[in-house]
């Protein structure tokens, strides 16, 4: 930690031409207000959903739904991902898990939705990954 202050007390030298222990300070507390804003449990809520996306399959499956912008029957899904029916099953239980998809039985078939927060993931990480 002294060597992360020694150098957040040459930055703010640099930025503020001179740099007092009350700077350092106030920086700090403001640097830890903002880490103290976003808290343990948004970090790991967040991570979640990132890593039910972090893996081909479960990434397909929530492309497609959002694409498809309608409930899908698992044996549609299982026509676009080359898994087993328990891979399937358990990418798509992640995927709900995540909020990123929902299922509902309907008479003796199981159907999948994009959540909106698939569908805005999926269009930021177009907007990001096309340059905009």
């Amino acid at each position: 930690m002294a060597q992360a202050t020694e150098r957040l007390q040459r930055y703010l030298e640099d930025e503020l031409g001179e740099c007092r222990n009350e700077d350092v300070e106030r920086r700090l507390d403001e640097l830890g207000t903002l880490e103290g804003a976003l808290g343990p449990t948004q970090v790991n809520a967040e991570l979640d959903v990132l890593a039910a996306l972090a893996n081909e399959t479960r990434y397909t499956l929530a492309r497609v739904l959002v694409a498809a912008g309608e409930e899908l029957c698992v044996c549609e899904l299982q026509a676009v991902v080359d898994v087993s029916e328990s891979g399937l099953s358990h990418a798509l239980s992640a995927l709900v898990d995540a909020g990123l998809v929902t299922g509902r039985k309907d008479g003796r078939w199981k159907k999948y939705q994009a959540t909106n927060r698939a569908i805005t993931l999926v269009t930021v990480l177009d907007g990001s990954v096309n340059g905009e």
